[in-house]
């Protein structure tokens, strides 16, 4: 998964590291392999996470998150950490059927909007992990574990696709005191010219109350 969205008006990002980033490189989301568009398989994973913990307003020391579970879509896959690229752009895991959490902004659970991004399609019309990401519908539960075992729970609010021009602040940035967590994939057509998707799918999730 690769391209640019690039916001109407530069917007930027300031983390307490004093990085400064533009919107428009934190979605360059880069590719590990060329692929085509005519893939839509389910990932099949029968582990359930169970013992869901309610998140409370003031979170005390959330762990870093390693599982993420969404069972509307059979998906129970490992969560790597990444940063960004040499040039500036979202890491994306090696492997297909892995996500990547974005570092450098909110923890799942915490406040702010988290990040999460993972590959659709893989090279030679292999499957990849959010794959049916599309067939999510608001209310659907998505679950994330962190390396402490407390499991946060969150439902989809939103499904957006987002073109390379789009403004997409709110991706990343989130001002309502609330936590919420972003899924990232491409969609929309190949170009093989260009190597990239037409389009960016972003499902959009609170924290349950």
């Amino acid at each position: 998964m690769r391209s640019i969205i690039t916001p109407k008006k530069a917007t930027y990002i300031f983390f307490p590291s004093g990085i400064i980033l533009s919107v428009a490189l934190l979605l360059n989301i880069i590719p590990q392999n060329s692929v085509n568009n005519n893939i839509n398989p389910t990932i099949e994973n029968n582990v359930v996470i169970s013992d869901v913990v309610p998140v409370v307003k003031q979170m005390i020391s959330i762990g870093s998150p390693v599982r993420l579970e969404i069972p509307a879509i059979n998906i129970n896959t490992n969560i790597i950490s990444v940063g960004l690229t040499p040039t500036g752009a979202v890491a994306v895991p090696d492997n297909p059927f892995e996500v990547a959490w974005y570092n450098l902004g909110s923890k799942p659970g915490e406040t702010g909007s988290a990040v999460i991004d993972g590959h659709y399609g893989w090279i030679n019309n292999e499957p990849a992990v959010f794959d049916d990401l599309n067939k999510l519908k608001t209310g659907d539960e998505i679950f994330v574990e962190d390396k402490n075992g407390r499991i946060i729970n969150f439902k989809v609010r939103e499904i957006a696709i987002f073109k390379k021009d789009d403004d997409a602040v709110n991706v990343f940035l989130s001002n309502d005191g609330k936590a919420h967590l972003n899924l990232i994939t491409c969609t929309g057509d190949w170009n093989k010219s260009e190597k990239t998707f037409s389009e960016r799918l972003v499902i959009f999730s609170d924290v349950a109350e």
